[in-house]
């Protein structure tokens, strides 16, 4: 029996694991660099053993140190968690030879399938050579060998344009899993992402537990996932779940793995098997009434699963929620996660608490949120529900786009692909501001200051607050009286710091306000008191392109220096950060007067970089 588990991974998953652990009355241990020292899967475990380091590959790729931290911990087993080395057979034959109990797949399966090359090869499929591609083959999708996540991927539609999407994705597949193998497949344009979750025993059964629609996705990474998927016809659905127990006989799997389809025009198109538990994994267990991770350790344990698996039952739909920001080339961002709750009667997964910094080292998902209802149009308006009345306090995220997304007709009506993003973003990320949160802002700061110093005998001269939201600057004027704060246009029913009341039109409209320095959120909105006189040094010349988030630079264009003519749209500089690769583009055709970035720089948020002059 497994008495201790160590998680050999960070964040929600690890926290997601520990709760399995705690509920079967197992110790728990946790590894951490010194960017996660105090990070909440670090504090919540029994046990928490330092990785020296920062960055991934000397901390959570390092298997020999978390073997090792195994060992010194009294951990009689090893969790993978998904990402990092979750998929890497050195590690899980390591993890074994040191007598611990390996809590995934059997080595030689993962080698089999941990490859994407490798597995399309055993399905009976041939990846294309990037050597031999022609403007016939294109569009063309430039992926990992190894890993997920959408790292290391990169759609090319011009010739031209192979050679960089190759380098890109090597580096990018190399930070992200140590491995800079790349391969290149036809790329269709209008599919759907769908997979199928198989547990395996060491019997002889396989499960397959149903499919998953993973269509909505950014830079190939799956935002919104749901199961069952909806809209395939019973042959299509039976298919999926046949090839998908093929896939994982073939290689005598065991423990918890998804097999990933491409469906378009009524036909399957295998992926890649990933031989781990995978993020997405809640809204499976949410409809089959199963926790997977329970049964990963049962399996290990030697364990028989039931000749057939539970019956599903209702809908179950998931949203990730990044830190990052959607109409900016979902930039990723960071800094302090002042709160972050959800409504009763959701699913939250997460890795942080309210007060927890989101650094620069890793992921910025910030948490899951799982909605389960006896149908699909339930389940979806639960989680936009949920999501729209959720607390997420802290720096820009993606919540807003989550909750249009899933209450978009193509979506609801499950007419969805992956070119969803490509067609919608403009419109789901379009800005619709509350035009009253900035007075509410403004009369929960004005609350508690002394009356006479705020008022006036003078009507014609209001106090005056300026907000910033969306990068848009916001004026509102209010006035102190006798009866209390006024503001034109509206009745002001109550203020204080926290709850501001007014009457417009006749309807009472609630605004709870949060205050953390500068920053403010109004119900959903999230603004920027700015300074009554700004500071002129703080203007930057017309074309200067700055660092958008903390990070590397990584690569600089080609021959650029100053004094280049670039043309708009063109990649300048390359940063990385998040385990990602963000490309600094030329605002418009002009000539490049300054260069300030060098590769291995780090630089910070709002660091200038480049200056492009328009003439």
């Amino acid at each position: 029996m497994i008495s201790s588990v160590l998680v050999a991974n960070r964040g929600e998953i690890a926290c997601r694991v520990f709760r399995t652990c705690r509920e079967a009355g197992i110790r728990t241990v946790a590894v951490h660099s010194d960017a996660d020292e105090n990070a909440l899967h670090a504090r919540v475990a029994d046990t928490a053993v330092r990785l020296p380091g920062a960055a991934p590959a000397e901390t959570y790729l390092r298997g020999d140190l978390i073997v090792k931290a195994a060992l010194a911990s009294g951990a009689d087993a090893v969790h993978p968690g998904y990402g990092f080395l979750s998929e890497n057979p050195g590690f899980a034959r390591a993890v074994i030879d040191a007598g611990l109990v390996w809590i995934g797949p059997p080595p030689q399966a993962i080698e089999a399938m941990a490859s994407k090359t490798r597995a399309k090869r055993l399905m009976g499929l041939t990846p294309l050579d990037p050597a031999a591609v022609t403007d016939a083959d294109l569009p063309v999708l430039v992926k990992a060998a190894a890993g997920g996540g959408g790292r290391g991927m990169r759609i090319v539609r011009r010739l031209d344009e192979l050679r960089t999407a190759l380098d890109g994705a090597r580096a990018e597949a190399a930070s992200a899993f140590g491995d800079g193998e790349v391969f290149v497949e036809p790329y269709l344009e209008h599919g759907r992402h769908v997979e199928v979750q198989i547990l395996a025993d060491t019997h002889g059964t396989v499960w397959p537990l149903g499919t998953r629609d993973c269509s909505l996705q950014r830079r190939h990474q799956k935002v919104v996932e749901e199961a069952p998927a909806p809209g395939l016809t019973t042959a299509l659905a039976e298919e999926l779940r046949t090839l998908a127990v093929r896939a994982a006989r073939a290689v005598s799997y065991v423990g918890a793995g998804t097999v990933e389809f491409l469906v378009a025009d009524g036909r399957a198109h295998f992926l890649e098997m990933n031989t781990r538990l995978q993020v997405e994994h809640p809204v499976t267990e949410a409809v089959f009434g199963l926790d997977l991770v329970a049964e990963q350790m049962r399996i290990a344990e030697g364990h028989a699963l039931d000749s057939e698996p539970p019956r599903a039952r209702g809908h179950a739909v998931e949203a990730r929620l990044y830190a990052e920001d959607p109409a900016r080339d979902w930039a990723p961002q960071t800094g302090t996660l002042h709160r972050l709750a959800v409504p009763e009667g959701v699913r939250l997964d997460t890795g942080y608490t309210d007060g927890d910094t989101i650094g620069v080292h890793y992921d910025p998902m910030l948490a899951k949120v799982v909605a389960h209802a006896p149908t699909r149009a339930e389940a979806i308006r639960r989680l936009a529900g949920a999501l729209e009345s959720a607390a997420v306090h802290g720096p820009v995220t993606n919540r807003d786009l989550l909750v249009r997304s899933l209450r978009h007709p193509e979506f609801t009506s499950g007419r969805m692909d992956t070119g969803f993003y490509d067609r919608h973003l403009d419109a789901l990320t379009e800005p619709t501001r509350d035009p009253h949160a900035p007075l509410a802002a403004a009369l929960a700061d004005a609350h508690g200051r002394s009356r006479f110093g705020g008022w006036r005998n003078v009507p014609s001269q209001p106090q005056v607050k300026r907000y910033e939201i969306d990068g848009e600057q916001h004026e509102v004027r209010y006035r102190h009286t006798r009866e209390g704060l006024a503001a034109d246009g509206v009745r002001v029913v109550h203020a204080d710091a926290r709850l501001v009341v007014l009457e417009v039109d006749g309807v009472r409209r609630r605004f709870e306000v949060a205050r953390y320095g500068d920053q403010v959120h109004v119900n959903t909105t999230r603004l920027i008191a700015l300074p009554r006189f700004p500071d002129p040094a703080a203007q930057l010349a017309p074309g200067s392109l700055v660092a958008p988030m903390p990070g590397t630079v990584v690569k600089i264009a080609d021959g650029l220096t100053e004094g280049a003519t670039v043309q708009a749209g063109q990649g300048l500089i390359w940063l990385e950060a998040m385990k990602m690769q963000h490309r600094i583009s030329a605002p418009a055709t002009g000539i490049l007067t300054a260069l300030h970035a060098e590769p291995g720089q780090q630089v910070e948020p709002g660091t200038l970089l480049a200056v492009v002059h328009t003439p």
